[in-house]
């Protein structure tokens, strides 16, 4: 059916593209983002077209001007689907699927034993897939694994080097590996190690030793970086200065796929993210839409000077619910500033003072906390 056919055909019900379309737009997504989602979840680029060209109210030809062509949509760098890994009757990753966009940060979230580390293993070629694949970069990691090496970096645990060895004498040691010469001073610069080269791992700190290994991941100017947890044991300074490392990273065009257990991590880090908990994929997305599609509000919580009884606080616009735990009243509403503003005009009128105020905002916690029912700790 050509385009011409399919203006014609006004039998057609597009209702949901078409409702799909105006609001993504008016979310702010790109017609580019927004074909790529589309079409990722089976839909047929002239179809998409005609959708546009409904929802703009625009002869087809203008649809075709403001959609991008197949060929101008992003494809995946990294596609995985179903993919498993067992270990006898063990289920270490249980038939996931998802797909990593160009010069996206994508992150996996879970606690440990989800499964997070034998997913990159096995996307990187280092582990063995039990079933289903995984295509990085037009690659088949089963079919062609040195293919795959050649396009990626590996961020490696400090055990993984000689401790023998200068910092710049172990970056070019890593580049012959990869058959390539690099500028050691130059990498360590770009990861703030400069004044390090003549060191060796075993005198760096914590931060230092993380923020070298990302350096040999660098060595091989990889399209995708893969860093698994790299942060954990880091204070919060050291964690705060490799963010703002693997941002830098990210904002010179390279792809980067993360595992990590913090939350706050992943919402200042990643694109999108999926939440992994017992080998499976339980959600994925971006972290505003993962905090306002599953319903996680914010919430207000106080503690009175006296009882206050729930159907007067559940008056206030905007609350949704109410409960209290150890004498603090914890309001979730979906417009905590008219519930902050009510809250006081309500506490006037029903004769009781507020005190220790604090609103906190819907956090990943708790929408893993909803999804698991368990907290990410357990």
């Amino acid at each position: 059916m050509g385009p011409e056919t399919y203006q014609n055909d006004v039998s057609l019900d597009l209702s949901d593209l078409t409702s799909y379309i105006k609001e993504a737009r008016a979310f702010g997504l790109s017609a580019e983002e927004i074909i790529t989602e589309l079409m990722s979840t089976g839909w047929e680029p002239e179809t998409i077209k005609l959708g546009f060209m409904r929802a703009l109210k625009v002869p087809y030809p203008r649809a075709s001007q403001l959609v991008p062509t197949v060929a101008e949509v992003k494809r995946p760098i990294i596609e995985v689907k179903d993919l498993t890994k067992t270990y006898g009757d063990f289920i270490a990753v249980d038939g996931i699927s998802f797909e990593v966009q160009p010069g996206e940060t994508f992150g996996i979230l879970g606690p440990n034993g989800a499964g997070k580390t034998t997913t990159l293993e096995m996307i990187e070629g280092l582990k063995k897939i039990t079933s289903g694949t995984v295509v990085l970069d037009d690659k088949d990691v089963t079919q062609d694994p040195r293919g795959v090496k050649s396009v990626i970096g590996v961020q490696l645990q400090a055990s993984s080097f000689f401790d023998e060895l200068s910092l710049v004498e172990l970056l070019k040691t890593f580049a012959a590996l990869y058959g390539r010469t690099v500028d050691p001073i130059e990498l360590l610069e770009a990861v703030q190690l400069s004044d390090k080269a003549k060191s060796k791992i075993k005198e760096l700190s914590g931060g230092q030793k993380q923020r070298f290994s990302i350096a040999v991941g660098l060595v091989n100017d990889p399209k995708v970086l893969f860093l698994d947890e790299p942060t954990t044991g880091l204070d919060p300074q050291a964690r705060r200065n490799l963010w703002e490392l693997i941002t830098k990273i990210k904002n010179q065009g390279k792809t980067i796929v993360l595992t990590t257990h913090y939350m706050e991590e992943a919402e200042v880090l990643c694109d999108r993210i999926a939440i992994m908990d017992h080998a499976k994929i339980v959600v994925l997305d971006t972290s505003h839409k993962l905090l306002h599609s599953i319903g996680v509000n914010p919430t207000v919580e106080f503690k009175s000077n006296t009882s206050v009884p729930f159907e007067v606080l559940q008056t206030i616009p905007g609350v949704e619910s109410v409960s209290n735990g150890n004498g603090v009243y914890v309001l979730s509403t979906q417009n905590p500033q008219k519930t902050l503003e009510q809250l006081f005009n309500v506490g006037r009128e029903h004769n009781f003072h507020i005190d220790q105020l604090v609103m906190k905002r819907a956090t990943l916690e708790d929408v893993f906390l909803k999804l698991t029912g368990h907290q990410l700790c357990e």
